[in-house]
C-alpha cells in the first residue's frame, strides 16, 4: 500500500547500539546481512546522535537505514508513515507505543507514538505506522 503524504526525516549520528556492521549482502564475510536496528525506534543518546529506543524515555522517530558503524550516518524518520518492526501482532487502529527492545506494541493509551496502519500476525513483522512522536 502506498501513501500519498512522504516520510519527513533527519539524520543524526548512529550510537553503539544501532551502528552494527552487517557487510554486503550476498558477499563473503558478511556476518549477517539481515541484522541491524532499521525500522526500530530511536531516541537520543547523545549531542547529535540516536541509539536504540528502550521505552523508558522519549523517542524521536524511526530508523529507516542500517548504519554501519557508531558515528555513522542513521536516517530517521520523524512525520509520516513509517514500517516499523512488530514486537508482538498488531491490529490496524492500535496505539503503538515502544517496547523496551525499539519494536512497536500496543500502547493502551499511554506513551502514545503512533497508530497502526496496518496489521500484523505474528512478532517480528513490519507495520505501517502513522507517527504521532
Amino acid at each position: 500500500m502506498a501513501y500519498e503524504e512522504s516520510l519527513r526525516s533527519i539524520t543524526l549520528n548512529a550510537d553503539s547500539s544501532l551502528g552494527i556492521y552487517t557487510g554486503v549482502p550476498g558477499q563473503p564475510g558478511s556476518p549477517d546481512p539481515h541484522g541491524g536496528k532499521q525500522y526500530h525506534f530511536v531516541k537520543v543518546t547523545g549531542v547529535h546522535q540516536v541509539g536504540l529506543g528502550d521505552g523508558a524515555g522519549p523517542c524521536v522517530g524511526v530508523l529507516q537505514n542500517k548504519p554501519q558503524g557508531a558515528g555513522h550516518a542513521a536516517t530517521v524518520a520523524i512525520h509520516g508513515v513509517s514500517r516499523v518492526v512488530s514486537d508482538v501482532p498488531i491490529t490496524a487502529g492500535a496505539t503503538i507505543k515502544v517496547s523496551a527492545d525499539g519494536q512497536a506494541t500496543s500502547a493502551g493509551a499511554t506513551a502514545v507514538v503512533g497508530i497502526a496502519l496496518s496489521t500484523t500476525a505474528n512478532a517480528g513483522e513490519l507495520v505501517n505506522v502513522l507517527l504521532t512522536i
